[in-house]
């Protein structure tokens, strides 16, 4: 009995470990394309206006109307003593072609423009969730390192407190000592409170993108290295920003779009050109009774000719709006090259200080250690005092907690770097997502 008992605890205890594994950032990466709601009206959004090919195709072919409808004509003399009244039904089916339409194939041309708009803005909708899943996820990592930093910081100074009240008691050290252990414990207490509210702030970010609570979630590891920006000259960047990026394209279709609103409102000078064929009946003959007998069928075929002679000037005036819309989406095309090429500079320079900081914060990190341990042996010895070591502790808590900070907001300006200059794609969350470490 104690042998099941022994191995139902083991399965029971496997089965929890199990159960915690962490997610990494490629499955909250997957969790987030099927669960987000932002990326998935996006989607919507391109599903509609992927039907204004269609719509704007229909208004150049064909179609077929039918038409029916009953009449009773009254006639009188001018006595009024003397009227007769014939009842007349009617009914027709008439197909129209057009055949010269210039702004039905303009809005044609133009509707392309719109669908191809509506792809650039999934594809911004995919990038900018890759980037809030990186951003949320790292959030959290942040918030748990300032909680692991703030408890063995807790931990230390809890020692501390202790060495010194043993101190105290012994007689060799103050009551000072204690007191300075005391207060920066009860500080350390209050920014943990702090810390546990940014995590769950952080975790409702994230829970908010994929509809789910993760329990862990896979750390960095310590001892990586950053990729560095590749290539390594910034012009490389900027030119691609400034052809490349998802922005600039978009506000490039937005600029063809307006032009062909101008071609459209022109078209209002040119004429049309249909071809018709009508047939339908037209009879005052009923079906049954003393006046029934067989209904005539009118057949038409023939081709309409339609010129505008004048709008009161209503075309022009919409030429001329359309005029400076235009000029409005140009400004808008030069403002978004400038903005790719702005936040191109930004993220480079974000990834080149990062290495560069990361790099300063491990030699800080090393060096702080050391001070620490020396800080530790002084005490011991009696050449330092309960507060140097405090001192030393906390330099050393909050350079490891800069040191994490700075390796994630490097990884994500990179990220954000590529995604500037249009070339993110699943590979660079992947190569992210390799620095990870598998447990937590």
């Amino acid at each position: 009995m104690r042998r099941f008992l022994a191995i139902g605890t083991m399965l029971a205890l496997w089965g929890g470990q199990a159960m915690a594994q962490p997610y990494n950032l490629l499955q909250v990466w997957q969790m987030a394309l099927e669960r987000d709601p932002v990326y998935a009206s996006a989607q919507a959004s391109r599903n509609a206006a992927q039907e204004k090919i269609p719509q704007a195709r229909a208004l150049l072919l064909p179609f077929l109307t039918a038409s029916t409808g009953a009449e009773i004509d009254n006639t009188r003399n001018t006595s009024l003593d003397d009227s007769r009244s014939s009842r007349r039904g009617v009914w027709a089916v008439t197909l129209t072609q057009p055949i010269i339409d210039i702004a039905q194939w303009e809005k044609l041309k133009q509707s392309q423009f719109q669908v191809q708009s509506a792809d650039l803005s999934v594809q911004q909708a995919w990038q900018d969730l890759m980037l809030r899943v990186a951003q949320a996820y790292f959030d959290v990592l942040a918030a748990q390192d300032t909680l692991k930093t703030l408890d063995a910081q807790k931990k230390a100074i809890s020692n501390q407190l202790e060495a010194a009240r043993k101190g105290f008691e012994l007689g060799s050290a103050t009551i000072a000592d204690t007191y300075e252990a005391q207060a920066r414990l009860d500080l350390i207490t209050a920014n943990e409170i702090q810390a546990r509210n940014v995590l769950e702030v952080s975790l409702d970010q994230l829970q908010r993108i994929i509809n789910e609570r993760p329990e862990t979630l896979a750390g960095l590891s310590t001892d990586i290295t950053l990729p560095p920006p590749e290539p390594a000259r910034i012009t490389d960047w900027t030119d691609q920003a400034r052809t490349a990026s998802l922005e600039v394209a978009r506000a490039m279709l937005d600029t063809q779009v307006a032009e062909k609103e101008i071609s459209i409102a022109k078209s209002g000078h040119y004429p049309t050109l249909d071809f018709y064929a009508q047939s339908g009946s037209s009879s005052d003959r009923g079906v049954y009774g003393p006046r029934a007998g067989p209904r005539s069928v009118d057949s038409t075929v023939g081709v309409q000719l339609t010129i505008p002679l004048f709008s009161g000037g209503g075309i022009s005036s919409k030429v001329r709006e359309q005029t400076s819309l235009l000029q409005r989406s140009r400004y808008d095309l030069e403002s978004a090259r400038r903005v790719s090429v702005q936040q191109t500079q930004q993220y480079f320079s974000g990834v080149v200080s990062g290495l560069a900081q990361v790099n300063a914060l491990l030699a800080a990190e090393k060096s702080s250690l050391a001070s620490l341990q020396a800080n530790q042996t002084g005490y011991e010895v009696g050449v330092r005092v309960n507060i140097d070591v405090l001192n030393a502790q906390q330099q050393l808590y909050e350079t490891q907690r800069a040191l994490a900070n700075a390796r994630y907001a490097t990884l994500l300006s990179g990220l954000r770097l590529k995604a500037a200059a249009g070339t993110l794609t699943d590979a660079d969350l992947k190569a992210v997502n390799g620095l990870l470490q598998p447990t937590p």
